[in-house]
């Protein structure tokens, strides 16, 4: 009975799921009739594939779509509630449709970033040999939650959030549709009330579809008969606005790049603002304190080689502490990075470095440098002539380190800031001393 009357029974969002691919809205940049997805859905030819995007996108959508046009066994789980034994069950079900009859399982894993390595890891060889095609959903970000094995198997499509042109099409959809919307209730959904709600859903069409859905329940008939949803109904059913970093740029992006530009500009005041924009906007806090490490490293390095340390603490703090607790964290990890003196001499001596390798390839190692340890290293001259540095005087002594063909060369140069001054004071001694000795 649940069965029968689940469509009737299921949220609005959820009857309103598009069918076919002509009913889904938005998302053109992937499946356009001119794009690969379209056409490998339309033809059947599906691969494996992760969706990624935020909530409301229509990563699960898709997945229906997919579900209703294969001739492939379909075979959906959620990972926040699935374990090992399930996947157990579709993959041997999957290699008796394929040995018996030759048919394919498409298996549809929502959330499956909240799968484990080890769980993630038990589907490698299934997806390598094809007994199960993969369509993985997630919010996250698949090249940091996602087992890289998968991701090199799997082809990445980004969801992007749906435009305000697009909410307004799916909720006056919903409102006139008999069949699976509120059709029957012969609501009329007022101009400034789905702009409003188009606003604020913020790409969501989920949180759109809920709250015109609560509106048209919950509203008393005009004395015209009809369900007016104004804009004070419609604000009234979301009473909490979703928070968006930017109203009109890419907003995960822009606020992630202003917080690290207002960090390497050294204003802790932005620094923390945009921090609780981000997260306001409910934006992953692993995601801001990996970031912070990388800020450590390029902006500050060894002018403050404390700031690593204090962005590699906050990302244990995030993962043991968790939120609300982890905002104060995060806060003085950003404030620390933002105050701190400013060195980009380590990035530039990586790129530096690499750009020189790539130019030159593997240019030979000077012999003295060779491991001494192995049997015949001796014969072949490996080792001999090594000075150890801390035989001499301030633990430094003079010789060739780079390859002879880059001598002289430097990659790593101090700047004047910070604990990296003294750095260069102490290398421009010890260096002046062993001179001196000479």
């Amino acid at each position: 009975m649940r069965e029968n009357n689940k469509d009737k029974e299921s949220p609005l969002a959820a009857r309103m799921r598009p069918r076919t691919l002509d009913e889904v809205v938005g998302q053109q940049h992937i499946i356009a009739r001119d794009k690969l997805l379209y056409r490998a859905i339309t033809a059947d030819k599906l691969s494996s594939i992760i969706f990624y995007g935020p909530p409301g996108t229509g990563k699960t959508t898709l997945a229906k779509v997919i579900a209703g046009t294969t001739k492939a066994e379909f075979t959906q789980i959620n990972a926040t509630i699935s374990g090992k034994k399930d996947m157990e069950e579709v993959v041997q079900k999957a290699k008796d449709n394929l040995g018996m009859y030759g048919k394919k399982t498409i298996l549809f894993i929502d959330e499956i970033h909240r799968f484990n390595k080890g769980q993630q890891d038990y589907l490698l060889p299934f997806v390598e040999d094809g007994t199960v095609v993969l369509i993985g959903a997630t919010t996250e970000n698949p090249y940091f939650e996602v087992n890289g094995a998968l991701i090199s198997r799997s082809v990445i499509f980004e969801l992007k959030p749906l435009t305000a042109e697009d909410i307004k099409v799916l909720l006056n959809r919903a409102v006139t549709d008999k069949e699976r919307g509120m059709g029957a209730y012969r609501a009329v959904l007022e101009p400034d009330a789905a702009d409003f709600l188009a606003d604020l859903a913020d790409g969501d069409a989920r949180h759109a579809l809920n709250a015109i859905e609560l509106g048209i329940l919950t509203t008393n008939r005009s004395d015209d008969g009809l369900i007016h949803i104004t804009k004070e109904v419609a604000e009234e059913c979301i009473q909490k606005k979703v928070a968006r970093y930017d109203k009109d740029g890419d907003n995960h992006y822009d606020t992630i790049s202003a917080f690290i530009k207002s960090m390497r500009g050294s204003d802790p005041d932005a620094a923390v603002y945009y921090l609780a924009r981000m997260l306001n906007a409910g934006e992953d806090p692993k995601f801001i304190v990996r970031r912070m490490m990388v800020c450590a490293s390029e902006d500050v390095g060894n002018a403050d080689p404390m700031a690593l340390q204090m962005a590699v603490s906050a990302s244990l703090a995030v993962e043991r502490l968790g939120m609300p607790e982890a905002r104060i964290t995060l806060a003085q990890a950003a404030s620390y990075i933002a105050t701190a003196p400013k060195s980009n001499a380590s990035i530039c001596a990586i790129d530096e470095a690499l750009e020189t390798v790539r130019k030159t390839g593997n240019l030979p190692i000077p012999p003295h440098l060779q491991d001494a340890h192995y049997k015949s290293a001796a014969k072949l001259g490996h080792g001999i002539g090594y000075k150890y540095a801390h035989d001499y005087p301030n633990n430094y002594v003079e010789q060739q380190y780079l390859p002879y063909e880059l001598n002289g060369k430097e990659f790593y140069r101090p700047s004047g800031n910070g604990y990296e001054v003294r750095i260069k004071e102490h290398m421009k001694k010890i260096k002046g001393l062993d001179k001196n000795k000479e």
